[in-house]
């Protein structure tokens, strides 16, 4: 399942569940969220987010046995640390997804992979 209010986002996020082989159902609030947890096999939660808590949906999924994996803004280290402490699995920056799309999702629902970003110097221009 995904919890996203972000259109383009909640899209984005079903299509990567979607190539990894899994049914993508897509959520935008807190209500829906809540209705859709029961039987989830994996969470992906947008941590920024106007519709809902995305901290509360953590904790919510982890209390349902369900240890999400998270997607937030790089340099928020307050909402990753507390995203984590609810019980995120991970916390995915969102440029990590965009760029290497399914492959930062490798082994989702199950146990974290290592996702951290590649230390590859980028050229300035």
């Amino acid at each position: 399942m995904v919890l996203a209010d972000d259109l383009i986002w909640a899209t984005r996020l079903a299509a990567l569940v979607r190539g990894l082989g899994a049914e993508a159902v897509t959520v935008r609030d807190a209500a829906a969220f809540r209705a859709a947890l029961p039987g989830a096999a994996g969470v992906l939660v947008d941590l920024t987010a106007r519709a809902y808590d995305g901290v509360e949906a953590v904790a919510a999924a982890a209390a349902a046995g369900v240890s999400p994996a998270c997607l937030a803004q790089h340099d928020d280290a307050t909402l990753r640390r507390r995203a984590l402490a609810a019980g995120a699995s991970r916390v995915l920056p969102y440029r990590l997804v965009a760029e290497r799309g399914a492959a930062a999702l490798a082994g989702w629902p199950g146990p974290a992979a290592d996702v951290r970003p590649r230390a590859t110097p980028r050229p300035m221009v």
